[in-house]
């Protein structure tokens, strides 16, 4: 069975192309300048979705292995692919199971994707395995909010919404799981953005750097 066997979404991958554009125009785009900005090197995005980053990279970028297991969204992200300024090499995996070999990459990206992973943890130990020591993790996530209001309404909201949202999650509290899984974080700003009110349970965002020791 290939990767794009085990994970299938394919009507939530295409709901989230639609929504996606509108997010893009809502103000996404400038999160994501803002998460690339400076990366050089050798980079593996995990989760890379319909590509909507592969534009955003800076021209100091050697190559992007971008891992994208839905097949649809995998689609997407090839043609994005073709209109990017660096090399993006778009492939089937597994944010538990990366194609590369250990200490191979430069920096690491998670956009967006550490919500809907089975395992945090998992995800987050194997690209610590193929980031070289002192390489960059750079995360931008919907979080757990800090309130305990908001979080609480966050934990009703995930007895549904993992079903209707091809698998995310919306009480996750990333930040800790990055520093658990040997990141020291440097930067994390955290901020509310929701670009229409059906999204109010993941308003809550970070985005930030993080360093593997």
């Amino acid at each position: 069975m290939s990767t794009s066997d085990a994970v299938r979404n394919p009507l939530f991958a295409r709901l989230y192309h639609r929504v996606s554009a509108l997010a893009e125009d809502a103000g996404q785009r400038e999160h994501r300048r803002e998460l690339l900005a400076g990366l050089a090197g050798r980079v593996v995005e995990v989760g890379a979705g319909n590509g909507l980053n592969f534009r955003h990279y800076p021209a100091d970028i050697e190559e992007v292995i971008a891992v994208e297991p839905e097949a649809y969204l995998r689609a997407r992200a090839r043609e994005a692919a073709s209109r990017a300024r660096v090399t993006v090499r778009v492939v089937d995996g597994l944010a538990e199971r990366l194609p590369l070999d250990d200490g191979s990459i430069d920096a690491g990206v998670f956009s967006l994707v550490l919500c809907s992973v089975p395992s945090q943890l998992a995800a987050l130990a194997e690209l610590r395995r193929v980031v070289r020591p002192g390489g960059e993790l750079r995360f931008y996530e919907h979080v757990r909010g800090e309130g305990a209001t908001f979080a609480r309404f966050q934990r009703a909201a995930d007895v549904v919404w993992p079903c209707i949202a091809g698998g995310c999650h919306t009480h996750r509290d990333t930040p800790r799981a990055i520093e658990g899984a040997g990141f020291e974080i440097e930067t994390c700003r955290r901020f509310s953005f929701a670009p229409c009110s059906a999204l109010a349970p993941i308003k809550p965002h970070v985005l930030g750097r993080a360093r593997r020791a």
